[in-house]
C-alpha cells in the first residue's frame, strides 16, 4: 500500500529510510573489512543515527515529487498497472537517492581527500545495484505490506 496523504507519507518515509539506509550501510561497512560478519549488523547502527535523517530530509524535501514526475514519464497513473506505477517510483528513487547518499557517505565516512569525487563515484557504482535489488525484491514489498498492515489497522479504530 502506498500512503494516501502527507502525514501518511512521512511515516512510510521514515520507515522505507530506516530499511533502506540499515541495509546499505550493512552492504557498505562488510565491503570495507571484506565481507559480512556478525559484527557488522551493530556497527551500522553508529552510523544510522546520521545517515537516517540525511536520507529522511532528502526524500521528505526534494527525492519524493521529483521520483514521482520523472516515473510519470514512463507510466500513466490510472491507465498502468498499479505494480508498474510503483517500480517506476521505486526505481526513480533509487536513481536519486543512491547518488545523493554515497555523495553523503563519502564525505562523512570516506576520508577521500582530493579524490572525493572518484571515491563518490566509486562508491555510487558499487551501491546502485545493491540498492536497486533490495528496494526492487525485498525493502519495498516489506515496508508497502507493513505499512498497509498498519493503515488498515488503525483505520478500522
Amino acid at each position: 500500500m502506498l500512503p494516501q496523504n502527507k502525514f501518511q507519507d512521512v511515516i512510510f518515509t521514515i520507515f522505507m529510510a530506516f530499511v533502506m539506509v540499515y541495509a546499505m550501510i550493512c552492504y557498505n561497512i562488510a565491503l570495507n573489512v571484506g565481507g559480512m560478519q556478525n559484527f557488522v549488523f551493530l556497527a551500522a547502527f553508529e552510523e544510522i543515527l546520521i545517515m537516517w535523517p540525511i536520507a529522511i530530509a532528502l526524500e521528505l524535501l526534494f527525492v519524493g515529487k521529483l521520483a514521482q514526475k520523472l516515473a510519470f514519464r514512463f507510466v500513466t497513473p490510472g491507465k498502468d498497472p498499479m505494480i508498474m506505477i510503483i517500480l517506476a517510483i521505486s526505481a526513480m528513487s533509487v536513481c536519486l537517492m543512491c547518488p545523493l547518499m554515497s555523495f553523503a557517505a563519502t564525505l562523512l565516512f570516506k576520508n577521500s581527500g582530493k579524490e572525493i569525487v572518484a571515491v563518490w563515484l566509486q562508491t555510487t557504482a558499487l551501491n546502485f545495484p545493491m540498492a536497486l535489488c533490495w528496494q526492487i525484491f525485498f525493502a519495498g514489498p516489506l515496508v508497502r505490506n507493513v505499512f498497509g498492515f498498519f493503515v488498515k489497522r488503525f483505520a478500522k479504530k
